[in-house]
């Protein structure tokens, strides 16, 4: 069976992740952890109508019709970091462990010949210390003694003893990735005019420069993710600072090995030929210098110095003019990030082993999103829960993402992130425009608007996007 790849299917539920159902899913091992999360990614797979002619029979395998026999399958969650600095929890901050568990159960029943979960967290994740908080290392231990070929992996080439500490190794090796330069082909050639410009906050400015300039926007990707045969994405949805909103569309940044090689911003205000902030302003320029040298400095004493005199000056800066005094690029008005996270969608659908590009879609990719706990206000690294308490999937990741930010109260017409992924041309990433997208809810099928009236949660955006994102045109009640 295929999926229409402008159907987005939506199953509702107020259950969240916790407490246990006797028996919901005959088809897996009595042994196997019984929860409302896998009851919803049942109800999900059941409502995309996947495998439905074996349910009956009890040998139901859904991913069956999307996984064939002997492939190589990637299973992408959001291991972003291992705390939440808004202090709120983990549940709003990455894919919740149930939800990953009910996945990797039902792929395991196609028969792959492996199975790789893995993502690049940021660089100052303490990866041991998120597999422990999260219960992956006990969901690992399950699957194994089932018998799932299946292995955990951190795709950073590098980590981080903190935020600006020293680089520590992870243990992978430049072999274990795939070099892509996509030239002309990069949705950031178009503003590459000042190539020197591109920024990555704690970065040195000359790591970004050699990666990316006019013509030359290169990406380090985990070759687990070249050599899958299937893909399935599964994000957690969340506001984003940079991006007003992360899901099916960003979360593929985590196939990507070291930060380096991607653009969050370009120095300068809008109005000197940059993005990292609205406007023009001295002092902002002068801190962009501080940080600059800071973070180019080989000393860490130096590097430690610039870094804290500019830090204070900004937090200092926050309290009287709130977040525009931000550095980083939070703001409605950030033109890099988006175009980067679409470069890896394309890597991701149309980029071969050797580093080049096809003009069709190379592997399949399955987006299923985790929003049974959404995350709200000053994500990705702060947010706060929002009880969303819905699952989406799709075989688009556009079309899925347009439904995610409806479902929320924000108008995806309104993100560039989601706006430019409907782009038509040369490894486009859908071939249909929004309007064609339906949601299959149930036996219902219906546009994103209708879907979120009855089924949405307005989330609050971050402070740079507040007025400039939410969907003016569709009424959401209050949800459990």
């Amino acid at each position: 069976m295929t999926l229409a790849s402008s159907m987005v299917y939506l199953v509702r539920t107020c259950a969240g992740y916790g407490g246990t159902v006797p028996v919901i899913a005959p088809e897996l091992p009595p042994e196997a952890p019984r929860s409302p999360a896998l009851a919803a990614v049942r109800e999900l797979l059941f409502t995309a109508g996947l495998d439905m002619r074996r349910f009956s029979s009890g040998g139901w395998n859904p991913l069956g019709d999307l996984i064939r026999e002997g492939d190589r399958v990637l299973i992408k969650p959001n291991w972003v970091h291992h705390e939440n600095a808004s202090g709120a929890g983990l549940d709003c901050l990455v894919t919740h462990s149930t939800i990953l568990e009910a996945v990797l159960e039902y792929a395991a029943l196609a028969r792959p010949s492996s199975i790789v979960v893995g993502d690049a967290p940021i660089q100052s994740c303490d990866f041991t210390l998120l597999r422990r908080r999260t219960g992956l290392d006990a969901v690992l231990a399950r699957a194994r003694r089932r018998g799932i070929p299946v292995d955990f992996r951190d795709f950073r080439l590098i980590a981080m003893h903190g935020r600006s500490g020293p680089t520590i190794p992870t243990g992978r090796n430049p072999d274990q990735y795939v070099r892509f330069d996509l030239g002309a082909a990069s949705f950031l050639d178009p503003v590459s005019g000042g190539s020197t410009r591109f920024r990555v906050t704690m970065y040195d400015p000359r790591a970004i420069e050699s990666t990316h300039g006019m013509a030359r926007h290169q990406y380090l990707i985990a070759r687990e993710a070249m050599d899958a045969d299937v893909v399935i994405n599964l994000p957690k949805l969340k506001t984003h600072r940079k991006a007003c909103i992360t899901g099916a569309l960003k979360n593929m940044v985590g196939i990507n090995g070291h930060k380096s090689y991607l653009p969050h911003h370009r120095k300068g205000g809008s109005d000197a030929g940059g993005d990292c902030y609205p406007g023009r302003g001295r002092l902002k320029a002068f801190l962009e210098e501080l940080l600059d040298r800071g973070n180019g400095s080989s000393g860490w004493y130096t590097r430690r110095l610039y870094q804290a005199v500019a830090s204070s000056t900004i937090r200092a800066g926050k309290k009287v003019a709130g977040s525009s005094f931000d550095l980083e690029g939070s703001w409605h008005g950030n033109d890099t990030v988006w175009r980067m996270a679409l470069d890896l969608q394309r890597i991701l659908h149309y980029g071969r082993t050797d580093g080049t590009l096809d003009l069709s879609q190379r592997r399949m990719v399955v987006n299923l999103t985790d929003a049974l706990v959404a995350g709200e206000g000053e994500g990705p690294l702060a947010p706060v829960p929002a009880g969303a308490r819905f699952l989406t999937l799709g075989m688009n990741a556009a079309a899925t993402e347009w439904v995610n930010a409806t479902l929320v109260g924000l108008d995806p017409g309104r993100i560039p992130l989601i706006r430019a992924a409907f782009s038509n041309g040369p490894l486009a990433l859908a071939s249909f425009p929004p309007e064609q997208i339906v949601v299959r809810l149930g036996d219902l099928s219906l546009s994103p608007e209708e879907a979120a009236r009855e089924n949405g949660c307005r989330v609050r955006p971050p402070a740079g996007w507040a007025g400039c994102c939410e969907s003016k045109s569709v009424e959401i009640p209050v949800v459990c």
